[in-house]
């Protein structure tokens, strides 16, 4: 080999190896680093959220309030007075979406071509009867068409009334296997306020993440996002407007009520980030919740009794207001585990 062949070969050594520094630089520049959890992390998190909130969403910043777990005592006497609260009236959200739930917690009936599939069922039997089965009939709906009950997760604000549904109606109940057997072995929160759990050997279908419920011309996807629960399912589902369609995303677990578990804050983080691409990639643009404080359903449903035909469905809100939503709880989850790792 010549000087000049030398030449030419040290020349290529040296463009690959900078070619290979700038690439890994890059590399680097491309991967946030992880900061230690400290005061300014968490006030980072709570900021970010806001920024997502802007004005349209701030009841999620409940969120970002340090989570607390009371005693026993002190948890049933808050529960007893939410029940205690006077219920709204029933309510049509969609063509085919129905409101039938109390003040505090949510319970939705989608109407489809061969019966109704409920989502969630309230605290107890007599709230299944008075408000699940009272307000249906008052929207001229029929509980004998109840084929299905989707139990976002296992808490018996949502599971209360199942058992008396499914034994009265033959009604199915759905849950995710996680939750099915949380329910069955030691429950997260057990309260003689709430009914019992159903049990998955009266005709119970135990779901995975990506199953579907399909009646009728409805079909409902069920995605498992931990984090409220292990189990917790979000239902995603057609709705229409005006006989204008629109994607519905029910989120099925919103709060931080499982005290100081930061795995499971991970899991929750984990959740909103791949619901967030879900919901880029389906263009959702209805986001629902199990409690009206969390989506503001009460306030809308009272706006749509009182605008006039044709006017913009208020649940419809658009996919890049979804994704908003899902990043708030997200960096509220953050700010929520940097707190638990500082005590």
């Amino acid at each position: 080999m010549d000087h000049r062949d030398n030449a030419r070969a040290f020349f290529f050594l040296k463009t690959t190896a900078l070619a290979a520094v700038v690439a890994l630089a890059q590399g680097c520049a491309q991967t946030p680093v992880q900061q230690s959890p400290s005061e300014s992390t968490i006030a980072a998190h709570v900021a970010a959220a806001t920024g997502s909130a802007g004005s349209d969403l701030r009841p999620l910043l409940e969120l970002c309030k340090p989570a607390t777990q009371p005693p026993q005592a002190e948890m049933d006497k808050g529960l007893a007075a939410l029940i205690d609260k006077p219920a709204p009236p029933p309510g049509k959200a969609f063509d085919n979406l129905y409101f039938v739930g109390a003040d505090w917690v949510s319970a939705w009936a989608i109407k489809t071509s061969d019966g109704i599939i409920l989502i969630d069922a309230l605290n107890n039997e007599m709230e299944a009867a008075a408000l699940i089965e009272g307000g249906m009939r008052k929207l001229d709906l029929d509980p004998a068409q109840i084929k299905y009950v989707i139990v976002t997760h296992g808490h018996g604000d949502h599971y209360g009334g199942a058992p008396y549904l499914a034994q009265k109606y033959r009604a199915r109940v759905v849950m995710s296997e996680a939750d099915w057997t949380m329910t069955e072995t030691k429950l997260e929160f057990a309260t003689p306020i709430w009914g019992a759990p159903p049990k998955r050997s009266a005709g119970g279908i135990s779901v995975k993440d990506g199953d579907r419920i399909t009646l009728g011309d409805t079909t409902v996807t069920l995605y498992i996002t931990p984090g409220h629960t292990m189990g917790t399912i979000s239902p995603v589902f057609d709705v229409t407007s005006g006989g204008q369609k629109h994607r519905a995303m029910l989120w099925g677990g919103t709060a931080f009520n499982f005290g100081k578990n930061v795995p499971r804050l991970g899991s929750y983080i984990e959740s909103t980030r791949r619901m967030g691409t879900v919901t880029q990639a389906q263009n959702i643009d209805v986001l629902l919740s199990n409690h009206s404080a969390v989506d503001s359903s009460q306030a809308r449903l009272a706006a749509l009794r009182q605008q006039p035909a044709g006017a913009a469905n208020p649940f419809v809100i658009g996919t890049p207001a979804v994704s908003r939503a899902l990043n708030v709880m997200g960096e509220c989850a953050q700010a929520q585990r940097d707190r638990f790792a500082l005590q």
